[in-house]
């Protein structure tokens, strides 16, 4: 039995024998964090001092957590689930959208399992949606030794538990709390956190190996872009038209040319 530390909310004090029962490598070792800065630098550091492949760090509270483009990452005690998963194999750079993406849907189906009948998405490049408003993101970074790669870092952030956003977001957020139907049970952390790593191990293999291939035909079920007018941060827009094999983002600009969007942030035009 993992020893837990004080601070950790029931439903997550379960999650090293959860993700242990689902019998994958991801989730071995696990670290229950009562408080941290970030996973993800908890997990990079991980990697420097030589944790496993697999090694994950959960915590109940981040203090500077951040999402895609330094942006904060809000997380008050015991309302997400805020994970980073250590992936060794010393992928190529060109993978890391790609697992960007795997992982965003490997978010995206245990969301969905938490909310059944729920219209669960994925906004490229790492949103996760629930009938049009975020529920979860994903930031993938690479631990690099001069110009190689030498491991992933996979981080998530799930909102769960919350009932009230702050104002400024309250209209594009919500949770899996918010999300159920009444007199649904609690959501419980511990399970979600097992079918992300879960779904994430039966997958990551095969995209690193041979790229997008093997879930194409998920990710594009679940694109909540797809046919609807986009514009990003540079002001090109057109119609989005799914994504490519790298991951990229493919648009269709009024002149007729189909322009493959490698990152950035994309806004939705009404």
């Amino acid at each position: 039995m993992t020893q837990v530390p004080r601070g950790i909310g029931p439903d997550l004090a379960s999650a090293p024998e959860a993700v242990a029962a689902r019998g994958c490598l991801l989730g071995r070792p696990i670290q229950l964090l009562a408080s941290t800065t970030s996973t993800n630098d908890d997990a990079k550091r991980g990697a420097k001092e030589g944790a496993p492949h697999g090694a994950t760090w959960v915590a109940e509270q981040q203090t500077a957590g951040r999402g895609r483009q330094g942006r904060l990452w809000m997380s008050p005690p015991a309302e997400s689930l805020l994970f980073s998963v250590l992936v060794r194999g010393a992928p190529a750079p060109a993978r890391l959208p790609q697992i960007a993406l795997v992982a965003g849907l490997s978010v995206r189906d245990a969301v969905a399992r938490a909310l059944p009948g729920a219209d669960v998405k994925i906004k490229w490049p790492n949103d996760v949606m629930v009938h049009g408003k975020k529920i979860a993101g994903v930031l993938v970074e690479a631990v690099t030794a001069g110009s190689r790669v030498e491991a992933v870092v996979v981080g998530g952030g799930i909102n769960v538990h919350t009932r009230a956003f702050p104002a400024e977001i309250a209209a594009r957020a919500t949770s899996i709390a918010l999300a159920s139907p009444p007199g649904a049970d609690p959501p419980d952390r511990a399970r979600i956190l097992a079918d992300v790593l879960a779904a994430l191990d039966a997958d990551l293999h095969v995209v690193v190996a041979r790229g997008l291939g093997v879930v194409r035909a998920r990710l594009d079920a679940a694109d909540v872009l797809r046919g609807r007018r986009v514009r990003c941060d540079s002001d090109d827009e057109g119609v989005a038209s799914g994504m490519d094999e790298e991951g990229r983002l493919l648009v269709r600009r009024d002149d007729g040319v189909l322009a493959r969007w490698i990152a950035g942030e994309v806004h939705l035009i009404a």
